[in-house]
């Protein structure tokens, strides 16, 4: 249900409804309808004798008794709908002249009188012969022709009827009977009421309207902190020990925006990654939904499975101990340096200070990125555990140690006088206990490598083995590293995203090595 579209289905009840609303009440019931108030109805025997009574006033018996209990109706007849309402609209047969009678229970009528009209031509329609009287106790009204929002008063003047013996003053409401042909349910006359205020009916229209938007708005919030194609599960991430850092802060990030998903991380080295996902693979071919291989550089002969994605551009620099004092070498110097004809940082204007090397195991893409790019050949076994004195059986030469991680690297060279080792550009920047080295006077920046002038980088890959479904977590994982999210975690750790290269070729895979690669 994450995947449904809410958003539409909401978008669609706020058009409907508002439309249904409107058909309903302008069209289908609306049509026609015909109405009244009661604006007054009160017993006001002080202001039958005020000088300032006016008309009411005028409506005392003919006799000049006083009337008994007086009290004064204000009618208000008006049109409702949104038709006009014509003479013979009006539900009464064509020769009955009255559309309207008002009676009023527990009184007795005394005079009435016709007042207000919205328009003036109205006038015509209470002339001598057209119907409005006064009998029995009854008003009757003629048919008024009423075009839409058109109305007229009604005052009439009442004192209680000798058969109401109940002493109150409280008088039953006035009896209205009348009704149009067509209009509104049956037809008959309506009370209205007047208001100031909105109606309930609009009051629970604009409630649905907001809610409506509420629902919409906390859809789309939800749907851009989740995406849509979130994966549950979990990821096995294995391989590159230099691409690490990225890998765990991505994670961290996706878990954030995807709760359903947990990662492992088995980050040992390119070649041991490389190797696990394809034994896991040929073992279980859904491993590729599941696991996923990072490798510095490209896969070696002999894994026809694993399909490669450029991920990133990674940086590499070279790192010496402090007491070294080098920090700027040429390529022919760092070839001089690892095929021993250097031997002392002395020789190359630094301390004197003998060289030893800490190297990664023949499985990491490190060592083999900075093999290819830097040595054009393989370097040779370690010759020492603690990086500062030969094995007893060791050959003789400088001492040359290996360690299982870019931090394991990065520890022995800080804390072996004289050392140089290689890492990725991050981890290296980070340490303050170590010097950091520029070839031909340049830095490892993404900028130097994608224009040529710096030579140790590597594309990051990850492998799958096989296609990985696309609602995968695997595939899901991918996504999130190449969009922004996962690009601006890529460039924090000072790499620089394949689709972001002014040279995008340097991220394309290239033949694969040789089976003597040290990845196998």
């Amino acid at each position: 249900m994450d995947n449904f579209p809410w958003e539409v289905v909401f978008a669609a009840f706020g058009i409907l409804v508002p439309l249904v609303a409107f058909l309903w009440e302008f069209i289908f019931v609306g049509r026609k309808r015909l109405g009244y108030r009661v604006q007054m109805d009160t017993v006001a025997a002080a202001d039958v004798s005020s000088q300032s009574a006016g008309v009411l006033k005028q409506l005392q018996p003919e006799d000049g008794r006083k009337l008994v209990d007086p009290s004064f109706v204000l009618l208000r007849i008006e049109n409702t709908g949104t038709k006009n309402i014509d003479t013979h609209d009006y539900a009464v047969l064509d020769d009955d002249k009255v559309g309207i009678r008002i009676t009023f229970p527990g009184r007795r009528l005394a005079g009435m009188v016709v007042t207000e009209l919205s328009d003036d031509f109205l006038r015509h329609s209470f002339g001598e012969d057209s119907g409005l009287t006064m009998r029995d106790g009854i008003i009757e009204l003629p048919k008024v022709p009423l075009n839409h929002s058109q109305h007229y008063k009604v005052l009439a003047a009442l004192e209680r009827a000798p058969d109401n013996t109940s002493g109150s003053l409280k008088f039953e409401d006035p009896r209205i009977v009348g009704g149009i042909k067509g209009g509104v349910g049956s037809g008959g006359i309506r009370e209205t009421k007047s208001r100031t205020g909105t109606s309930w009916r609009a009051t629970a229209l604009i409630g649905f309207l907001v809610v409506i938007i509420a629902l919409q708005l906390g859809t789309y919030l939800r749907r851009d902190s989740i995406p849509l194609d979130c994966a549950t599960g979990t990821l096995t991430l294995t391989g590159s020990t230099a691409f690490d850092p990225v890998l765990r802060e991505a994670a961290a990030s996706y878990r954030r925006t995807c709760p359903g998903a947990g990662f492992a991380f088995e980050l040992q080295g390119s070649g041991v990654g490389i190797r696990a996902l394809d034994e896991a693979g040929r073992k279980n071919a859904s491993v590729n939904n599941d696991r996923l291989a990072f490798s510095d550089g490209p896969k070696a002969e002999g894994f026809p499975k694993l399909l490669p994605r450029p991920i990133a551009l990674s940086l590499f620099t070279l790192v010496i101990s402090k007491e070294a004092g080098v920090q700027d070498l040429s390529l022919d110097q760092i070839k001089q340096i690892y095929d021993e004809r250097v031997t002392t940082w002395k020789e190359l204007g630094g301390n004197d200070q003998p060289v030893r090397f800490v190297d990664r195991h023949s499985d990491s893409g490190t060592r083999k990125a900075f093999e290819q790019k830097i040595l054009g050949e393989g370097e040779p076994g370690d010759t020492s555990d603690d990086c500062l004195k030969r094995r007893p059986d060791a050959p003789p030469g400088i001492v040359r140690c290996v360690r299982g991680s870019t931090d394991d690297v990065l520890d022995a060279v800080a804390n072996t006088p004289g050392a140089i080792g290689y890492s990725e550009v991050g981890a290296a920047f980070a340490r303050s206990d170590l010097l950091t080295v520029r070839i031909n006077g340049h830095r490892a920046t993404p900028e130097a490598a994608d224009y040529g002038a710096y030579p140790f980088w590597e594309t990051e890959y990850a492998y799958t083995y096989g296609e990985p479904k696309a609602d995968s977590l695997a595939a899901s994982f991918l996504r999130y590293l190449t969009n922004e999210v996962g690009k601006d975690i890529v460039r924090s750790h000072s790499h620089r995203p394949c689709g972001e290269l002014q040279n995008p070729e340097l991220c394309h895979p290239p033949d694969p090595a040789p089976s003597s690669s040290p990845l196998q």
